[in-house]
């Protein structure tokens, strides 16, 4: 009779996975890529001041992308440069250049001490670091449900004067 209950119990989820499908989430085209083009938009892509101290912001707002679905990505590749306070580029290291990633502009735009939250889909701590992943051609992994309203870019080193971006380029690879 228990055997008769387990052969039941196993022969109706086969049939409601069947129906159902398995939950491995959307189709997206591993393909498909958007990369914000600063120069087009006239956004600045190099503080214009040089920044004071550690973790101070250069923040950059973006504009609606019509057309655009950026639940369809699953990744992020950011790269951006270092600078000092003379102007002089410093090597890519780790702890020099933090990221993050803002949906409402006029919410909290810091997100939690680490790691993503609510308004910031994204806090990448080492871009262009040997740690990170977000400056590489694979990027780094994130879940958007709507467009982003901003970019937030931190010097984690008072070394750090300039942040100039170099690329955003939202993908799946």
């Amino acid at each position: 009779m228990k055997r008769m209950g387990i052969v039941a119990a196993v022969a109706v989820s086969l049939a409601v996975i069947g129906f159902t499908g398995c939950a491995s989430g959307p189709e997206r085209d591993p393909d498909a890529f958007f990369t914000i083009d600063f120069d087009g938009l006239g956004l600045a892509t190099r503080n214009p001041v040089a920044l004071g101290g550690q973790w101070a912001d250069f923040l950059i707002a973006l504009p609606e992308f019509p057309g655009v679905d950026f639940n369809d990505f699953s990744r992020v590749t950011i790269r951006a440069l270092a600078f000092d306070v003379d102007g002089q580029p410093l090597p890519p290291a780790d702890s020099m250049i933090m990221v993050t990633i803002i949906y409402d502009m006029g919410g909290d735009i810091r997100g939690p001490a680490e790691g993503p939250g609510p308004n910031t889909p994204l806090k990448e701590f080492n871009v262009g670091g040997g740690m990170g992943s977000v400056h590489t051609n694979r990027g780094a992994r994130l879940t958007l449900n709507r467009a982003p309203g901003g970019m937030l870019f931190q010097n984690a080193n008072a070394m750090v004067r300039y942040i100039e971006v170099q690329e955003v380029t939202f993908h799946n690879r």
